[in-house]
């Protein structure tokens, strides 16, 4: 897992990779431009184009000055502006704006208040301000993002965009650059996975540029971007001589009047997961919905009502899961709470079941450790209190995660999978075609159905989670984000764990 670092964090790293190495700091920002230039002619192509790079006065101008020597060297037609006085620039700025003079790149030097007119087909380098950025920008810099953004133009962001805080802000979006493709240098930071602020890097990916493996090692970090590698090795393994009971009975707790079809994606997900047996509770008149759509499924019906009013049957269940469509009636809650009272197995709450804890005295207090919780932001808000962000909002959910020795999965962009030990892992597949209904009753399936195969609450919602969003990726590859349905993402689940278990390489395309 890459682990996600503070801005003073990456500072410290860099300061100790200058002294261990050791390397100059210019040196470090040669290599640091030419891993950004890479990957910058790798994504989108070699064939020379104009590009305007804007360079503020400090390290991560001194990045675009250097990239646009680069680039220059290739043969692009480049221009660069620096809104600044040179002389209160840093100094490996200023030694690379010298250089920049030795080729033949249009310089404009000065405050200047608006980009300079932008050609047809004419890309921009953003690089005014980095990671060092801890506070709202102001003046002219400010209006500089503005005219940039109000251009529309293809703006491609070194590190991280210009105006964003790398420990998360601001909360006015127009005082950030809102870039096309970001590269960042080395680790994730906090803003590019925060569901507020993540959609202004656009597409990003990490440059390894070098600093110090040891340095990263140390730094005390709690929070992870998750990889590949962390998902395949923690699928269940399927042995030539296994059968069906090897990888144990799932029961979906679903449905209600109205809302079977919650139901009928939670369970439909459950049977590709990889479990065994995937058993579906019903209310009343909900058999026949399961068995037509999804037959792989066996079915116990409760009644007479048109909700879940009995007891959840007994049976060898592995894990249960249990909420979408399920509503909140009174019969609906004993139901709850008597399974938490009964069950001993691992149980995955979803959607109304969130809603019950949040609502009903004493029951969130009951939640037995080794469970999974799959709250949205709103049931968050709801079973931890209100929050003003998504970073205060992860902090209440990984709160009681470790006090109640749960998994609590907060979903959104870039779900937040918060763990018992206190570590907290972003998910970067998915995209924003997940947002319609019936997407979190399948991530419920998924992840009981992992639970039932005998993996720890950490590793299934892992698993979980990153197979449900790189379905999604891959359905939306097929048939694009607006058209897309959950049944749809649901139907690309087998390709997602082929894909994983073959090793296929992600890329995150948000």
């Amino acid at each position: 897992m890459l682990p996600v670092l503070s801005a003073e964090q990456v500072r410290s790293i860099d300061r100790l990779t200058i002294e261990r190495e050791p390397v100059a700091s210019l040196d470090l920002m040669e290599r640091a431009a030419k891993a950004f230039t890479t990957a910058f002619l790798l994504a989108h192509g070699h064939s020379p184009r104009p590009v305007l790079v804007v360079c503020g006065p400090g390290n991560n101008g001194g990045d675009g000055l250097a990239i646009a020597r680069l680039l220059a060297g290739r043969k692009w037609p480049v221009r660069v502006l620096c809104p600044y006085d040179p002389n209160a620039s840093s100094a490996d700025n200023a030694i690379n704006l010298r250089r920049s003079k030795e080729l033949p790149i249009n310089v404009l030097i000065g405050p200047h208040r608006s980009i300079p007119p932008v050609a047809a087909g004419e890309v921009v380098i953003d690089a005014l301000f980095g990671t060092g950025l801890d506070r709202p920008l102001e003046g002219h810099f400010l209006q500089l993002v503005k005219d940039l953004n109000a251009r529309k133009a293809r703006v491609f962001s070194v590190d991280l965009p210009s105006g964003a805080w790398a420990d998360g802000g601001p909360d006015d979006r127009s005082a950030i650059v809102q870039a096309e493709w970001t590269c960042t240098f080395q680790v994730p930071k906090p803003f590019m996975l925060l569901p507020e602020h993540s959609s202004s890097c656009g597409v990003w990916q990490i440059a390894d540029i070098g600093l110090d493996k040891e340095a990263i090692a140390s730094c005390d970090s709690r929070h992870h971007l998750v990889e590949p590698g962390d998902v395949s090795r923690r699928l269940a393994n399927r042995h030539r001589n296994a059968h069906k009971g090897s990888f144990g009975h799932a029961l979906i707790a679903a449905g209600g009047q109205g809302h079977l079809g919650a139901a009928v994606m939670a369970v439909a997900a459950a049977t590709r997961s990889g479990a065994g047996l995937v058993t579906a509770y019903v209310p009343s008149g909900g058999a026949q919905a399961i068995h037509s759509a999804v037959p792989e499924a066996m079915v116990v019906e409760d009644g007479p009502m048109p909700f879940l009013s009995s007891r959840i049957p007994e049976g060898r269940w592995s894990a249960v899961g249990i909420g979408p469509g399920i509503g909140q009636s009174e019969a609906t809650v004993h139901v709850l709470d008597e399974l938490m009272r009964t069950f001993k197995g691992p149980i995955v709450f979803d959607a109304d079941a969130l809603n019950i804890l949040a609502a009903t005295p004493g029951m969130l207090g009951s939640v037995r450790a080794g469970s999974v919780l799959t709250p949205h932001p709103g049931e968050a808000d709801r079973l931890f209190g209100a929050s003003i962000d998504s970073r205060e909002r992860i902090q209440k959910a990984s709160a009681f995660a470790q006090l109640r020795r749960v998994v609590v999965v907060v979903k959104g962009a870039n779900t937040a999978i918060c763990l018992a030990d206190g570590r907290v892992l972003f998910n970067a597949t998915g995209n924003a075609g997940l947002a319609k209904g019936g997407s979190g009753d399948a991530l419920t399936g998924l992840i009981t159905g992992s639970l039932a195969q005998g993996l720890r609450a950490e590793d299934a919602a892992v698993v979980g989670v990153w197979v449900h969003g790189l379905a999604g990726d891959l359905a939306a590859a097929e048939l694009g984000q607006d058209g897309m349905t959950t049944m749809d993402v649901i139907r690309a689940v087998p390709r997602a764990f082929q894909r994983v278990r073959e090793g296929g390489c992600w890329q995150n395309e948000k």
